[in-house]
């Protein structure tokens, strides 16, 4: 689960990390209230979407950044009248873009330098994992790809936690020291203990800056939670914003069912994540394009099947479905009856090709066989993606 800008630095101060003050808004009329609360200009106007790239963005009608710097606080109300209720398109966004429908104003920093900062997990070793570079403000994946050397990684132990040495060494490869060294040790303890104690997924600040003053701030904050350990968290799910979300991505996790739409037009309803990607791969692999990711879980019922269906079709791109259920737990049997149901209940009318293995899978192929609906059949992956590739084409 993603949160806003705003939201996430409402969460650092929270734990002690250093932010520049700033207020948020959901209407127009909170505008000038709000920038009273700020000291004198400038003041930073940002717009506050679920997307990178924001200030690169240009918004539909014209407008370009989706982040201004505003020299004076007149300057700032008008930007962010531009910006609210207006639609923003990133790079990450897509082309139909994003509606800004909170505005965050902040205090404008004096900047010395910016920096990277953020804490994931390391999937090699299963840890945390600090992520850190002196190239601050740009794409990190532009810096790994260019100046790699200038990345610093400090691997984290979840049993003992992050050591005052880990976080004093860090602050050094970053050639900080005096007032720099000490506050910044004090940020990467603080931000650790967020990302630990939230089940974050990713906390990611991007530039942290030093300012002249010996301060160090997050300027940019981006979170995501492990959405599995929600349940411990209700304060967090408070925070969702089910405005920047694919309506049927919400609904999928309304039956715990895994789904990402993407830009294709084959769909795929699959169980276990790993088979869907091979699953989305094989796809492409014959001259397809998966129309999302769509994992179903180890043990989903008639029920759930059906669910998935729905949301499926909810996509007017898509022109061709393919189930492939490898049956360990899963029972063949119950896909296939929920395939067959599915289909007779949404009259289905576009090509669907199903690819059954393992338990129970004579059951599910005797099911599929008897329904009387027009259902291919598939013994293979490979056989099962080029037979939804030719029909779809």
């Amino acid at each position: 689960m993603n949160i806003h800008e705003y939201q996430a630095k409402a969460l650092f101060e929270k734990y002690g990390v250093a932010v520049p003050k700033g207020v948020a808004v959901r209407t127009a009329a909170e505008f000038e209230p709000a920038l009273a609360q700020l000291p004198d200009a400038p003041v930073v106007v940002k717009s506050q979407i679920h997307a990178g790239g924001r200030g690169k963005g240009t918004f539909t009608d014209g407008f370009k950044g989706g982040v201004k710097f505003a020299k004076t606080k007149a300057d700032a109300l008008g930007f962010a009248k531009a910006m609210f209720n207006n639609t923003l398109v990133t790079a990450q966004t897509g082309p139909a873009g994003r509606k800004v429908q909170t505005i965050y104003f902040t205090q404008a920093s004096d900047i010395t330098k910016e920096y990277y900062l953020a804490i994931l997990l390391d999937r090699v070793s299963s840890r945390p994992v600090i992520v850190a570079s002196t190239e601050g403000g740009v794409e990190i994946e532009k810096v790994a790809h260019e100046t790699p050397d200038k990345i610093f990684k400090i691997i984290v132990d979840p049993a003992v936690g992050l050591q005052g040495y880990q976080a004093r060494e860090l602050a050094f490869r970053l050639g900080l020291s005096g007032d720099y060294f000490k506050n910044a040790v004090k940020l990467i303890t603080s931000l650790y203990r967020m990302f630990w104690e939230t089940d974050a997924a990713m906390v990611e600040v991007n530039p942290l800056i030093t300012t002249p003053t010996g301060q160090v701030l997050a300027l940019d904050a981006k979170v995501s939670f492990d959405d599995n350990a929600l349940f411990r968290h209700p304060e967090l799910v408070a925070l969702r914003d089910l405005n920047e979300e694919d309506p049927k991505e919400i609904e999928a996790s309304k039956y715990s069912l895994s789904y990402i739409a993407l830009d294709g037009n084959i769909a795929c309803l699959v169980n276990g994540a790993g088979l869907a990607m091979s699953t989305m791969d094989i796809i492409k692999h014959f001259g397809g394009s998966p129309a999302n990711f769509l994992d179903v879980g180890g043990g989903a019922s008639k029920d759930q099947v059906t669910a998935a269906f729905k949301i499926i079709l909810t996509d007017p791109n898509v022109k061709g479905i393919l189930v492939n259920i490898f049956g360990g737990i899963m029972d063949c049997n119950t896909i296939a009856t929920g395939v067959v149901a599915a289909s007779r209940e949404l009259a289905l009318t576009i090509p669907l090709v199903v690819r059954l293995e393992g338990n129970n899978v004579a059951a599910g192929k005797k099911t599929l066989a008897e329904s009387g609906l027009k259902i291919e059949s598939a013994d293979t992956m490979a056989d099962a993606a080029q037979k939804i590739v030719k029909l779809v084409a």
